[in-house]
């Protein structure tokens, strides 16, 4: 069975109350929000080559912008991608430090410590998403009935499907490292997670189908595949770091007997 230990006023040690929750989320979603501007504009320097690279996969299909206000809707879309990747490490951190309740001074410094590898493991999902997901995808789609009908696409929508596909990619490769530190908290357990298995095959499926712009069962495996690998890592790094756990916890418990 999961516990859940009571949040507290990280000052008082008090239970805090549910003005204290909001008071909480309201300032966390602020420094969210302030991180995303500045990010945002960072990615507004280099907004014009990102939008070529994201071209890339789609070499074969020509592109046209249809509305007037097309092309400035799209810079600032992919400025925004930009701003949410280079800020990601900081937005994970604000959302699990909210919803982990209780976190002691040496958990938001483990927490701090895997910032890093949260970067990595986002950027992991980012280079899977463009160099292996996105050219098969794109392939398929850009020849699909080519010599019945000439593909040129609207470069809005092209730019909507690819953001979408590699920042959804890249989130679900964060999931070991938030298991590992759920699990570490003792907010799941490796048990429940190897229980969970069968429900995480179907839904890693599903999610292929909503991320993936194709409905060839090739092209969703591409993602399925990955995303129940993870699974199966997450679950390897909840017993090790839970283990852990329970061992130091025994330990305190000697200590003070």
């Amino acid at each position: 069975m999961v516990t859940t230990e009571i949040r507290r006023d990280p000052i008082t040690g008090k239970r805090m109350p549910i003005k204290g929750h909001l008071v909480e989320l309201r300032d966390r979603i602020a420094r969210s929000v302030i991180a995303m501007v500045i990010t945002t504009a960072i990615s507004f320097i280099f907004t014009k080559t990102l939008i070529e690279i994201l071209k890339r996969p789609a070499s074969s299909v020509d592109f046209q912008a249809i509305t007037p206000t097309e092309n400035i809707a799209v810079y600032f879309k992919v400025a925004l991608a930009g701003g949410f990747i280079i800020a990601m490490p900081f937005l994970v951190y604000q959302v699990i430090a909210f919803i982990a309740p209780g976190l002691t001074s040496k958990e938001k410094k483990t927490i701090f410590q895997l910032l890093p590898f949260v970067t990595i493991l986002f950027a992991t999902g980012v280079f899977f998403a463009y160099f292996v997901a996105l050219p098969p995808a794109m392939g398929f789609l850009g020849n699909f009935m080519s010599d019945l009908a000439e593909n040129v696409w609207r470069l809005s929508e092209y730019i909507s499907v690819v953001t979408r596909m590699i920042l959804y990619v890249g989130l679900v490769f964060e999931t070991p490292l938030i298991i590992m530190i759920l699990a570490r908290m003792g907010l799941v357990t490796p048990q429940w997670l190897a229980n969970k298995r069968k429900l995480w095959f179907v839904l890693a499926f599903v999610l292929s189908a909503l991320i993936t712009p194709t409905m060839d069962p090739i092209n969703q495996s591409i993602i399925a595949i990955p995303l129940i690998i993870l699974l199966e890592l997450s679950i390897l790094l909840s017993k090790f770091v839970y283990k852990k756990r329970a061992v130091k916890q025994s330990e305190e418990t000697a200590e003070n007997i």
